[in-house]
Order: C-alpha cells, then sequence, then structure tokens
C-alpha cells in the first residue's frame, strides 16, 4: 500500500518537476528543475523494480544509511579540498583565471562552492552519519522511521547538488554560508525537519534510560541550525519559476541576522555537532571514559547558552549600534571559558593512555582536532576584541582563524571518526594501513601550520599596511601593495592545502582498501535487542 502512495507522490514530483523547467524564467532554475525530475524519476523506477519484494530485517541496527554517509563524507572532502586549492592558487597566480572560464569557474563562482562542499557536504554528512550511528548505538534502538532515514541522506545529496549547480551558473542570495536560493532552502528546510524527526524519535524509543551527553550536542546542533536557517532565509520569489528572490529583512536588520546566523552556524554547525562526534569517539577509540561527565553537562549549557549571543561581534565598526556588538564581544570572551572546558574534558579522556599517541595514529589526529578546537576558541574570542578586530577583519587573519578551525577541528576529528567507522560498519578486523593513516596525519597537521601560519602573517601584515599613514595622514599603502606583498604567504597557503588535500586522497584510499581487501571479522556485531 505505502509503495503505491510513494510511487504516485514521486510520480507527481517528476511532472510538477518537468512542468516548472518548461516555464523556467532562468538557467540555474531550469537546471536544478530537471536535477530534480531526474532524481525522482530514478526514485520512480527503484521503487516499481522493488514492488513485491520481501522487505529487509529490522533486526538490527539501520547502518546502510551510516554507510552511505561515511562514503559521501569522504568523498565531498575531496571535492571541497580540490576546489579549495584551485581557488588558492587563483589568488597566489591570477594569470590561471583563464578567459573560457569567466562566468562559470571563476574565483567568484567557484569560491562559494568551496564553502559550501567542505562545510555542509564534508561536515553536514558527516554529522548526519555518525549522529546516525551514534544515537543508535548509545540508545540501543534501530533508527526511527523505517526508511526515513535514507530520505534525510539523498534529500541532503540533492540539496548539495542544488547548491553546487546554482553558484556555477550564477544564482546565489549572496549570504556568507546561505548562498542557497529559495528553492533549495525549501527542500533544505523539509529534508532537516524529517531529520530531527528521524533522531528525536530514536531517542524516544531508546531502550537505555540515560540520554548520553552525545546525543544533546547532536540534538542542539539540529534543532539550533533548524531555526537560524529559517530565520535568516525568509525571502519572497521574484518568480515562481525563477531562481531570484528578494529578502525580507533589509540594511542593518539584515546584517544582524546574518551574522546572528553566520556565527552560529560555527557555533552550533561546526562547534556542537563536532563536539557530539568528539564525546563518543574519542573514548571510544581511548578505550577509556569521558574524563568528567559533569563537566561535559556544563560544557553542554554554558556553551549554547552564550554561542547564540555572539555573533554581533562581526559586527564592529558598522551601522550597527555599539551596544550590540559589544554585547556580542563581552558573550564571545565569556565563552572561551566553557571551549576550553569541553577541550580540557576531551583530552582528560586520554588519563591513563596516553601511551596510546605512540602507536596509535587515530587517537592521535583525534588528539591534534582537541587542540585546534582549544586554540581556534581562544584565538576567536580574541579577534572579537575592538581593537584587536579593527586590525583583523577583512584581512587574511580571519581566514586563517576559520580554516585553523575547520581543518584542524572539524576535518581531523571527522578523519578519525570515519578511521572509527569503517572496519566496524562493513564488519572488517581493522584498517588496511595503520601506516597510511599516519602519512594522513602528518601531510594534514603540516598542511594546516603552513595554510594557517601563512594567513597569520599575511592578515597581521595587510592590516598594519592598510591602517599605515604618512606624515599627513595620507594612506601610504595601495590595496595592490598588500595584494603583492601576499604574494609569498599565499603560495605557502597553497602549498599547505594540497598537503592538506593528499592526506584525504590517501584516507580515501585506505578506507577503500579496507572494505575491498580488509579480513572480514568471524563474529558480526550483535543485532539491538527486539522492539
Amino acid at each position: 500500500m505505502w509503495d503505491y502512495i510513494k510511487l504516485i507522490v514521486v510520480g507527481a514530483v517528476v511532472v510538477l518537476a518537468a512542468i516548472a523547467a518548461s516555464y523556467a524564467r532562468d538557467l540555474p532554475y531550469m537546471v536544478n528543475a530537471l536535477t530534480i525530475m531526474l532524481a525522482a524519476v530514478g526514485l520512480f523506477i527503484w521503487t516499481m523494480r522493488g514492488l513485491g519484494d520481501a522487505k529487509p530485517s529490522t533486526d538490527g541496527y539501520a547502518d546502510g544509511v551510516v554507510r552511505a554517509g561515511v562514503i559521501a563524507t569522504a568523498l565531498w572532502g575531496v571535492v571541497g579540498f580540490l576546489v579549495g586549492v584551485w581557488i588558492a592558487t587563483l589568488l597566489a597566480f591570477p594569470s590561471l583565471n583563464f578567459e573560457w572560464a569567466q562566468g562559470y569557474l571563476n574565483f567568484g563562482r567557484l569560491r562559494p562552492l568551496h564553502t559550501s562542499a567542505v562545510i555542509f557536504a564534508f561536515g553536514g554528512n558527516g554529522l548526519i552519519a555518525t549522529s546516525f550511528y551514534v544515537v543508535q548505538r548509545t540508545s540501543a534502538a534501530r533508527l526511527w522511521g523505517g526508511n526515513a532515514g535514507w530520505f534525510v541522506f539523498w534529500g541532503y545529496q540533492i540539496a548539495i547538488v542544488l547548491a553546487a549547480t546554482n553558484y556555477v551558473l550564477g544564482a546565489t542570495q549572496s549570504k556568507e554560508y546561505a548562498e542557497f536560493e529559495w528553492f533549495a532552502d525549501l527542500w533544505l528546510t523539509i529534508v532537516w525537519v524529517v531529520y530531527l524527526i528521524v533522531f528525536m524519535g530514536t531517542l524516544y524509543k531508546r531502550k537505555e534510560k540515560h540520554i548520553y551527553v552525545a546525543n544533546w550536542f547532536y540534538l542542539s546542533f539540529i534543532v539550533t541550525i533548524a531555526m537560524l536557517h529559517i530565520v535568516n532565509n525568509l525571502s519572497i520569489p521574484v518568480s515562481f519559476f525563477g531562481s531570484k528572490s528578494v529578502q525580507v529583512f533589509s540594511g542593518v536588520q539584515d546584517m544582524m541576522t546574518q551574522w546572528w546566523y553566520g556565527h552560529n552556524a560555527v557555533g552550533f554547525f561546526l562547534t556542537a555537532g563536532f563536539l557530539g562526534m568528539m564525546y563518543y569517539f574519542v573514548p571510544k577509540q581511548a578505550e577509556r571514559p569521558v574524563f568528567s561527565y559533569k563537566l561535559s553537562i556544563i560544557h553542554f549549557w554554558a556553551l549554547i547558552f552564550l554561542y547564540i549571543w555572539a555573533g554581533p561581534h562581526h559586527l564592529h565598526y558598522t551601522a550597527l549600534p555599539d551596544w550590540a556588538s559589544t554585547l556580542g564581544m563581552v558573550m564571545s570572551i565569556i565563552l572561551w571559558m566553557p571551549s576550553w572546558g569541553g577541550m580540557i574534558n576531551g583530552l582528560m579522556t586520554l588519563s591513563g593512555a596516553w601511551d596510546k599517541l605512540r602507536t596509535d595514529p587515530i587517537i592521535r589526529m583525534m588528539v591534534v582536532s582537541i587542540g585546534f578546537y582549544g586554540m581556534s576558541t581562544f584565538e576567536g574570542p580574541m579577534m572579537s576584541i575592538r581593537a584587536v578586530n579593527s586590525l583583523s577583519h577583512y584581512t587574511d587573519w580571519t581566514i586563517g582563524h576559520v580554516h585553523s578551525g575547520a581543518l584542524g577541528w572539524n576535518g581531523m576529528i571527522t578523519f578519525g571518526a570515519l578511521y572509527f567507522l569503517v572496519p566496524r560498519l562493513w564488519n572488517r578486523e581493522r584498517l588496511y594501513s595503520l601506516k597510511l593513516v599516519s602519512y594522513h596525519f602528518w601531510l594534514a597537521t603540516i598542511g594546516i601550520v603552513l595554510y594557517a601560519s601563512a594567513l597569520w602573517v599575511s592578515g597581521i601584515m595587510e592590516g598594519l599596511m592598510w591602517r599605515e599613514v604618512d606624515a599627513n595622514g595620507f594612506l601610504v599603502n595601495s590595496f595592490a601593495d598588500t595584494v603583492e606583498a601576499k604574494f609569498p604567504m599565499n603560495v605557502v597557503r597553497t602549498i599547505g592545502g594540497l598537503l592538506y588535500l593528499t592526506g584525504a586522497i590517501i584516507m580515501c584510499y585506505n578506507l577503500w582498501a579496507t572494505v575491498a581487501k580488509g579480513t572480514a571479522k568471524a563474529d558480526a556485531a550483535a543485532p539491538v535487542p527486539a522492539e
């Protein structure tokens, strides 16, 4: 019965998408409508072929969607890093902005493609996959909703493809980390609400009375991102058959809403969600309990209360009233304390197991990620201080700060989680090669250090050059002078990114070899207790 209802719904989507494509007022909208139509046709055929087949067993954990998420995380990561290395190369060598690429593959089109691929495709898939894995294991319950988890996975991939094609074809809201146009925003909202329902449904039917702290972090990330996404993307389409829209907010209100969203995207997508990852995978890999469960609860409540106020520190020296940006600055400085509480909790979980750092490159990767989390959460509050911000803002220092956090904290903890998950999800005795993990660790670590250090030097130099004046009060340096002076640092930045990308490619090979060449375990993992 449900299969026939699904066929009717999917068939209707095919027809409506075809109509939308035929009435499209611009190329991005038409391409996206055709993308949805083709995806719906594929689902229609898949459902038709499965009619009458026996239903899959629901005795164990729903790990199929987790496996798919792990694969997507690794592949999107390489794509995002590759685009990042290319646009870094364009900054160092502008002559590589080929004429034939203008309008489609120039820096302005590829830069949002890179940020969305790394944050939402790589990071988002990592969060979805690990949250589905963790919530099942810590709840002793199968993922709620049957195939709803698969809807979340494939719906999210469609949203990523819609966004990527939009950017290349020039359809964007021009809002940092929120470039999706209105129809992609609507689709992502539907997918995210289903994600929330699946996660909460699994918690609701849990067989463990206690809700483990990692699930609190994952849940806060899902709920808060939903709120931020909806409010920041309130817009009115110019046409139902066109990609362009008009923002509901304007002027300083739009600016304030954007950076309330932007900083909390960092705070909840790139921090709270990945702390959920840390609180599960670090203790599991170290084979030690969390150092202080009480501290983890304090960390959680302090973090989610304070982070939501910190956004205005991006808006010093703008039309925003000083009291609002000062409030954001104060909250950012206070935020340093719970952030370091979480860092200490993560590092001290290795108490009694520090020897593993010599022998286990996976735990080494996780520990370095926690170190970068601590460094970034010190640097961020410091950069929010008005006097420091006057030097750092709009310079490469900010880019260095973002990348030390994204590559060092988010990237390394995700790599560690992938290395932990693959042997278990595919029932292998061990990873294919710990030596390759070690190569990945050193390539990534050296790459981050080169990348971030180059941009710290470049950014501080840039800020000082911009504010240098002569005896008469006139600026000494033109903008072109600062661009020329940054050339060596841009080259080092590109080398650092290339090393990081090389490490990710080695990881993909190692994970593939683990599945394809690894020895299967004699005994499979025990299934989840019966409903």
